[in-house]
């Protein structure tokens, strides 16, 4: 018997898990077997101790396997290369419908009329912030059949930056796709997007969304997959019981990983999944900037930021309005751009870094 114990299936690795020159990123594995070796990894061999065994594995290329042979025993687990890795981040918004139902009932000039709009476009023109918008099919008597195509050439000049994704069929009822199986989410996924192309074309659709709440079943996940969707963000965390809570389908093991990094991929539903590493809604603008550096104490954390929040809270009408909705999001754009980040989406080559 023989196991890999580092690096996990699915891991994505980078320069602070190993040391990366121009041959590539060389790092150590970790291992048990079920006797003193002798253990090879990749054909050269292994230190073995007290069962245990440790080498070192150059990645070249995107994706490695990494097989371990022990006697007649083996085991093989695949890594992702994060080359080149460098501060990122991305700025999504999740719960989206109202702007779209206010720009269509008012007919507006230019989507940037509407001031969460012309937010947006205030932080990208600053920052240079680009910006994925989760967004639902219905909702406040309004649905996306409704929303005219007169701005399809804007949209088309602003997809660079600005982007528009499933989010889920509507907001309620909570955690919507729970259980749901592959023809639920096939039909509202494709509903959304379909009127997405139609009225602001196919250049602002995206592969990577979040699915409404973070939770979904695997053959919900694969619907989303067979249509073009590589990758999925959430809060990936233990909740009461220590079970997974906003980690669609992954089970507690895979989410204990990902709280600890920000980029893991099941190879068994070919998706990659994302942390999320603020929640704007939920932090008050004071705690942003110490919380922001805390993350990046975490050397796993530190090269990829995906920030959100949710739209809702911009409106003074909604019930938890939150007045410093703008400040709090640009308090958060600042502290990345002021530490190196560059904005990405993770559509952008190789989870925002050039392929």
């Amino acid at each position: 018997m023989i196991t890999i114990v580092s690096p996990r299936h699915g891991a994505v690795l980078n320069r602070h898990d190993g040391v990366e020159d121009d041959g590539g990123l060389t790092v150590r594995v970790e291992g048990r077997c079920g006797r003193d070796g002798p253990v090879t990894v990749n054909g050269s061999a292994a230190k073995c101790t007290a069962g245990a065994f440790t080498a070192r594995v150059t990645l070249t290329s995107r994706q490695t396997v990494i097989e371990a042979r022990c006697g007649a025993a083996s085991a093989a687990v695949t890594a992702l290369y994060d080359r080149g890795s460098f501060p990122r981040y991305r700025f999504s918004l999740d719960d989206n419908i109202r702007f779209l139902r206010d720009i269509a009932r008012s007919g507006c000039r230019s989507l940037f009329d509407h001031p969460y709009m012309a937010l947006w476009r205030r932080l990208h023109r600053t920052y240079g912030t680009k910006v994925n918008c989760n967004v639902y099919f219905q909702g406040d008597g309004f649905d996306l059949s409704m929303m005219p195509d007169r701005y399809r050439g804007e949209w088309r000049d602003n997809a660079h930056w600005f982007r528009l994704t499933f989010h889920a069929l509507q907001n309620d009822p909570a955690e919507p796709y729970l259980r749901a199986g592959y023809e639920e989410v096939a039909r509202d996924f494709d509903r959304v997007t379909a009127e997405i192309r139609r009225f602001a074309g196919e250049e602002v659709t995206n592969t990577f969304t979040t699915i409404h709440w973070g939770e979904a079943t695997r053959e919900g996940c694969r619907a989303v997959r067979d249509r073009g969707i590589l990758g999925l963000c959430g809060y990936f965390h233990l909740g009461a019981e220590g079970r997974p809570k906003v980690s669609y389908y992954l089970d507690a093991d895979a989410t204990r990983h990902l709280a600890g990094r920000q980029f893991w991929k099941d190879f068994g539903t070919d998706l990659l999944f994302i942390r999320h590493t603020m929640v704007i809604n939920t932090v008050p603008a004071a705690d942003i900037a110490p919380a922001l550096e805390a993350t990046a104490a975490n050397p796993h954390q530190r090269d990829a930021m995906e920030l959100m929040i949710h739209e809702q809270y911009f409106y003074p009408d909604y019930r938890a309005y939150l007045p410093d909705y703008a400040d709090r999001c640009e308090t958060a754009v600042r502290w990345v751009t002021d530490h190196g980040h560059r904005p990405v989406f993770w559509s952008d080559g190789f989870l925002g870094t050039p392929e």
